[in-house]
């Protein structure tokens, strides 16, 4: 959940509006080049740690407490920001792979409890992170060609966006604190909050960023379509645990 981008409307430096459009479309293609990386990325790591015992000791020790959770969250808060400053502020390129990468391997390390649990209430003809993997991708898709198709600017969307993310936080760290579990209903608004993301980031790269901004770009869709797969994957498991 990002919201560093461009406001403005982005108007191209080019002799004519066919270079402008050509630029446009260049600049989108590199954007979900870098989006399908940073999934690939985050899939093969998911695949090794989740074969790998001393991360998944890791793992059950991030279920343990409350406090643990909290530590991780603030990391996770922490690190995703530089991340994200890296990869939209600095002006080298590979110091915006740099903050890319950090933040799917920190996405990577945040997912492996949910994974393990998906994983275990998993069967041979359930596979819980399967189904989770490609609901994520059709409704992303589906939301990608609806911005694409009508051109529509979402960017109003981000006040909105911002006060409901700081109210998720808070209940988020209340329920941490305070022990009670934020059920089904929450799990359900929050992937329609990822979906409002979703159209948000995407209106956001057909009309705000600039050309060169592709890597950062791809750091947003990237956050928020985990943000889509982390609670879709919950859904699936209290639907399974019932």
């Amino acid at each position: 959940m990002t919201f560093n981008q461009q406001q403005q409307p982005y108007y191209a430096d080019t002799a004519t509006p066919q270079a402008a459009l050509a630029g446009r479309a260049k600049f989108i293609e590199r954007t979900y080049i870098h989006l399908a990386g940073a999934i690939a990325l985050f899939v093969a790591l998911e695949f090794v740690l989740l074969r790998t015992p001393a991360t998944l000791k890791l793992a059950i020790q991030m279920t343990g407490s409350p406090t643990s959770w909290l530590v991780v969250l603030g990391l996770f808060m922490l690190v995703g920001t530089v991340a994200t400053h890296l990869a939209q502020a600095a002006r080298s390129k590979p110091m915006q792979y740099l903050g890319l990468g950090l933040y799917v391997v920190l996405e990577a390390i945040i997912f492996l409890p949910l994974l393990l649990v998906a994983q275990v209430l998993s069967g041979p003809e359930n596979n819980i992170i399967l189904t989770a993997g490609v609901t994520t991708l059709a409704t992303f898709a589906a939301l990608t060609g609806i911005v694409l198709a009508t051109k529509r600017d979402f960017s109003w969307m981000r006040s909105a966006l911002m006060i409901v993310s700081f109210g998720v936080l808070g209940l988020i760290v209340a329920s941490l604190l305070f022990g009670f579990t934020l059920g089904l209903g929450f799990t359900i608004g929050m992937i329609i909050l990822a979906a409002c993301y979703i159209l948000y980031d995407t209106s956001n790269v057909v009309h705000h960023y600039e050309e060169d901004q592709y890597i950062s770009a791809a750091l947003a869709l990237f956050a928020s379509v985990a943000l889509m797969f982390w609670y879709v994957l919950r859904l699936l498991i209290s639907l399974n645990r019932e």
